[in-house]
């Protein structure tokens, strides 16, 4: 995945604003389903990917901004605390176990610089139960899960720019070795923008449950790392 993800940045002439897609104002709020990281599980190399981008036109994600967005259910003006209570109460029920996934730097988009992440196969499964639970809710579907690209960003575009100058920075993180995090929540959010960043405010915790080591049988799933 991760040499997937590093072949189609390299497609791109240009990177845009991030901060310019439709459906935003300072006013909203919206619901989401999202994975949060604890910045201490990438060491030195986080701190180091960002450094390496800093000269850049990119709004740097901060250690309390990690995450990996999984959905969006809505917005509050439509949803309603009520209605986010009993969803996070569904979700709970038979939710899948908890486990690890591999970021490996660096990598980008169109409007951000990015961790690619694998395997995808307990992330889709994990994002087919929460679809299943929001529409169960009553509530509006989420996106299909085969619409999922999941990802960890580090810093959002805020400008339109070449990417040259980015795949230059990144070229040399890519032979850094991939981090491997825990996943063990889940995490209903309610989301919002300020100035380069987002933020949001908690709302349910789920945990996930709890992780059972299963007997290795054969390779697994291939997060390959290019070294150019």
């Amino acid at each position: 995945m991760a040499r997937h993800d590093w072949s189609a940045f390299c497609q791109l002439d240009s990177m845009h604003s991030h901060w310019k897609r439709p459906g935003w104002s300072p006013t909203t709020r919206a619901y989401y389903w999202m994975l949060t990281f604890d910045a201490a599980a990438f060491g030195e190399q986080l701190e180091l990917c960002r450094q390496a981008i800093r000269h850049l036109p990119f709004d740097l994600i901060d250690d309390e901004g990690l995450h990996l967005t999984l959905g969006r259910v809505g917005p509050a003006h439509d949803i309603g605390q009520a209605a986010a209570e009993r969803l996070a109460h569904r979700a709970q029920h038979r939710i899948p176990e908890a486990f690890d996934l591999k970021a490996a730097p660096l990598t980008a988009s169109r409007g951000a610089a990015r961790y690619s992440v694998a395997p995808w196969t307990p992330l889709l499964a994990l994002h087919e139960h929460l679809a299943q639970a929001t529409t169960a809710t009553g509530l509006p579907p989420l996106k299909p899960t085969s619409h999922l690209r999941p990802h960890i960003g580090i810093g959002y575009c805020s400008q339109t720019l070449a990417t040259r100058p980015v795949r230059n920075a990144l070229a040399p993180l890519r032979k850094l070795p991939p981090v491997t995090v825990r996943v063990d929540s889940v995490d209903l959010v309610l989301l919002r923008r300020e100035p380069g960043a987002y933020r949001w405010d908690t709302v349910h915790s789920l945990p996930l449950a709890p992780f059972i080591e299963k007997p290795r049988s054969g390779t697994g799933e291939n997060l390959s790392i290019p070294t150019s």
